[in-house]
C-alpha cells in the first residue's frame, strides 16, 4: 500500500539592514587674546649736591689778600707799632731819669733805635697745610616705581560640532513561504 507523502518547503523570512554611518566633526577655534603691557611710572627727584670751598686763608698765607684784609692787617700792625713806640719811649725816659744810677743808656738807646736787627725771610708764596676749607655735601636722590600689571582679555571661541546621525533602515530581504505538497 501506498501511502501518502507531505512534502514541506520552508523559508524562512531574511531581514536586509543598509546602514549609513554617523558623521561628527569636531572643530576648537583658537581663542583671541590680547595682551598689553602698561609703561611702569617712574619718578626721580634728585637734590643737587653742592661743594663749597674756601681758600681764603691760603691767598692770605700767599699774601694776595683781599683789600679788606689788608686794610685791618695794616691798622692792627700800625696800632702795634704805635703802642710797642710808646713803651719803648717810656722805658727810655725811665732810664734817662735814672742815668744818675750808672750805666751808658744813651749809647745804648743809640744802638736800639739805629735798626731792627738781622731781618727774618722765608718762603711766603706756600699756604699752610689746610688752609683750603672743602664742604661737600652729597646729592639725595628719591626714586619711586610703579610696575603696572599686564592688562590680558581673552575672548574664549567654542567648539564647532557637526553631528550627522547614522540611519538603519529594516527591509524584508526574503519573504518567508511554506509549502506544503502531499504527494
Amino acid at each position: 500500500m501506498k501511502i501518502a507523502q507531505i512534502q514541506i518547503q520552508s523559508q524562512p523570512a531574511l531581514i536586509g539592514l543598509k546602514t549609513r554611518n554617523a558623521i561628527q566633526e569636531i572643530k576648537q577655534p583658537k581663542a583671541e587674546q590680547t595682551i598689553q603691557q602698561p609703561k611702569a611710572e617712574l619718578k626721580i627727584n634728585t637734590t643737587k649736591g653742592s661743594l663749597t670751598i674756601d681758600q681764603t686763608q691760603a691767598w692770605n698765607d700767599m699774601d694776595l689778600k683781599s683789600v679788606n684784609v689788608r686794610m685791618r692787617a695794616a691798622a692792627q700792625l700800625g696800632r702795634s707799632g704805635v703802642l710797642e713806640g710808646i713803651a719803648r719811649r717810656a722805658q727810655q725816659g725811665d732810664q734817662l731819669m735814672k742815668i744818675e744810677d750808672g750805666g751808658h743808656p744813651i749809647p745804648e738807646q743809640a744802638r736800639t733805635n739805629s735798626g731792627d736787627g738781622m731781618k727774618e725771610w722765608n718762603i711766603g708764596w706756600i699756604p699752610s697745610a689746610g688752609s683750603v676749607k672743602i664742604h661737600y655735601q652729597p646729592a639725595e636722590v628719591q626714586i619711586d616705581i610703579k610696575a603696572n600689571k599686564p592688562v590680558i582679555e581673552t575672548i574664549a571661541k567654542k567648539p564647532e560640532h557637526i553631528y550627522q546621525p547614522g540611519k538603519t533602515e529594516v527591509y524584508l530581504r526574503q519573504e518567508n513561504s511554506l509549502k506544503i505538497n502531499v504527494v
